[in-house]
Protein backbone atom coordinates (compact mmCIF):
# COMPACT_ATOMS: atom_id res chain seq x y z
CA UNK A 1 0.00 0.00 0.00
CA UNK A 2 3.00 2.39 1.27
CA UNK A 3 4.31 1.93 -2.76
CA UNK A 4 1.03 2.41 -4.66
CA UNK A 5 0.78 6.15 -2.17
CA UNK A 6 4.62 7.00 -3.18
CA UNK A 7 3.80 6.45 -6.95
CA UNK A 8 0.37 7.95 -7.08
CA UNK A 9 2.13 11.53 -5.64
CA UNK A 10 4.93 11.70 -8.07
CA UNK A 11 4.72 13.15 -11.84
CA UNK A 12 3.78 10.44 -14.77
CA UNK A 13 6.32 8.29 -16.63
CA UNK A 14 4.93 9.39 -20.01
CA UNK A 15 6.21 13.04 -19.19
CA UNK A 16 2.71 14.52 -19.32
CA UNK A 17 4.06 16.49 -16.11
CA UNK A 18 0.44 15.54 -14.59
CA UNK A 19 0.90 13.94 -11.40
CA UNK A 20 0.38 10.13 -11.75
CA UNK A 21 -2.78 9.42 -10.27
CA UNK A 22 -4.32 12.02 -12.58
CA UNK A 23 -2.90 10.45 -15.58
CA UNK A 24 -1.58 7.10 -16.29
CA UNK A 25 -3.11 6.17 -12.83
CA UNK A 26 -6.36 6.26 -13.99
CA UNK A 27 -5.82 3.18 -16.75
CA UNK A 28 -3.17 1.30 -14.42
CA UNK A 29 -4.56 1.38 -11.34
CA UNK A 30 -8.65 2.74 -11.70
CA UNK A 31 -9.64 0.13 -14.38
CA UNK A 32 -10.44 3.13 -16.56
CA UNK A 33 -10.09 2.99 -20.37
CA UNK A 34 -7.76 4.71 -22.14
CA UNK A 35 -10.24 7.23 -24.43
CA UNK A 36 -7.42 6.85 -27.28
CA UNK A 37 -4.70 5.51 -29.21
CA UNK A 38 -1.99 8.16 -27.55
CA UNK A 39 -3.24 7.94 -23.95
CA UNK A 40 -3.10 3.96 -24.31
CA UNK A 41 0.78 3.93 -25.57
CA UNK A 42 1.14 6.81 -22.94
CA UNK A 43 -0.44 3.95 -20.01
CA UNK A 44 1.67 1.17 -21.56
CA UNK A 45 4.83 3.01 -21.21
CA UNK A 46 4.24 4.22 -17.28
CA UNK A 47 3.42 0.18 -17.25
CA UNK A 48 6.93 -0.83 -18.00
CA UNK A 49 7.86 1.81 -15.89
CA UNK A 50 5.92 0.39 -12.92
CA UNK A 51 6.24 -3.49 -13.96
CA UNK A 52 3.03 -3.83 -14.85
CA UNK A 53 3.10 -6.94 -16.90
CA UNK A 54 -0.69 -7.44 -16.65
CA UNK A 55 -1.53 -4.24 -17.62
CA UNK A 56 0.72 -4.76 -20.68
CA UNK A 57 -0.90 -8.15 -21.33
CA UNK A 58 -4.57 -7.39 -21.07
CA UNK A 59 -4.27 -3.99 -23.62
CA UNK A 60 -2.77 -6.18 -25.87
CA UNK A 61 -5.24 -6.99 -28.69
CA UNK A 62 -6.91 -10.50 -27.85
CA UNK A 63 -5.57 -11.99 -31.36
CA UNK A 64 -1.78 -10.77 -30.45
CA UNK A 65 -1.54 -12.38 -27.14
CA UNK A 66 -0.13 -15.82 -27.79
CA UNK A 67 3.18 -13.90 -28.88
CA UNK A 68 4.04 -12.47 -26.04
CA UNK A 69 5.19 -14.16 -22.91
CA UNK A 70 4.21 -11.59 -19.55
CA UNK A 71 6.94 -13.35 -17.63
CA UNK A 72 9.41 -11.83 -20.91
CA UNK A 73 7.97 -8.64 -20.52
CA UNK A 74 8.37 -8.30 -16.73
CA UNK A 75 11.92 -9.44 -17.14
CA UNK A 76 12.61 -6.38 -19.19
CA UNK A 77 10.44 -4.25 -17.82
CA UNK A 78 12.59 -4.88 -14.68
CA UNK A 79 16.13 -4.94 -15.89
CA UNK A 80 15.56 -1.79 -17.76
CA UNK A 81 15.44 1.83 -15.59
CA UNK A 82 12.80 4.03 -17.83
CA UNK A 83 14.18 7.94 -18.23
CA UNK A 84 11.53 9.09 -20.42
CA UNK A 85 9.40 8.73 -23.24
CA UNK A 86 9.30 11.38 -26.37
CA UNK A 87 6.19 11.45 -28.76
CA UNK A 88 7.37 11.77 -32.49
CA UNK A 89 4.10 11.94 -33.94
CA UNK A 90 0.41 10.28 -33.55
CA UNK A 91 -3.17 10.26 -35.43
CA UNK A 92 -6.21 8.50 -34.49
CA UNK A 93 -4.78 4.51 -34.44
CA UNK A 94 -1.00 4.92 -34.45
CA UNK A 95 1.61 6.80 -32.24
CA UNK A 96 5.42 6.98 -33.02
CA UNK A 97 7.95 6.99 -30.43
CA UNK A 98 11.24 6.90 -28.51
CA UNK A 99 11.67 5.64 -24.92
CA UNK A 100 14.43 6.17 -23.56
CA UNK A 101 16.43 3.99 -20.73
CA UNK A 102 18.70 2.72 -18.83
CA UNK A 103 20.20 -1.24 -19.73
CA UNK A 104 20.91 -3.52 -16.95
CA UNK A 105 24.22 -2.32 -17.53
CA UNK A 106 23.29 1.61 -16.93
CA UNK A 107 23.57 2.16 -20.49
CA UNK A 108 21.96 4.57 -21.79
CA UNK A 109 19.34 3.20 -25.19
CA UNK A 110 16.72 4.48 -27.26
CA UNK A 111 14.01 2.47 -28.29
CA UNK A 112 11.90 3.66 -31.82
CA UNK A 113 8.54 2.05 -32.29
CA UNK A 114 5.86 2.95 -34.49
CA UNK A 115 2.94 1.30 -33.17
CA UNK A 116 -0.68 0.81 -34.13
CA UNK A 117 -3.53 0.50 -32.39
CA UNK A 118 -7.29 -1.42 -32.93
CA UNK A 119 -10.50 0.06 -31.21
CA UNK A 120 -13.01 -2.66 -30.72
CA UNK A 121 -15.86 -3.04 -28.00
CA UNK A 122 -15.34 0.67 -26.61
CA UNK A 123 -11.19 -0.12 -25.60
CA UNK A 124 -8.39 0.60 -27.15
CA UNK A 125 -5.60 -2.43 -27.67
CA UNK A 126 -2.03 -2.71 -28.76
CA UNK A 127 -2.13 -4.16 -32.34
CA UNK A 128 1.45 -4.12 -33.77
CA UNK A 129 4.29 -1.95 -34.13
CA UNK A 130 7.64 -1.39 -36.89
CA UNK A 131 10.71 -0.85 -34.53
CA UNK A 132 14.10 0.22 -35.76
Amino acid sequence: MEKNRLMESKKCYCDTGLLFEDCCGLYLNNNQKAPSALTLMRSRYSAYATHNADYLMGTTYVSERKYYSKSEILRWAVSNKWQKLEILSSSENTVEFKAYFLDSANKPQVHYEFSIFKFENGAWYYLDAKFE
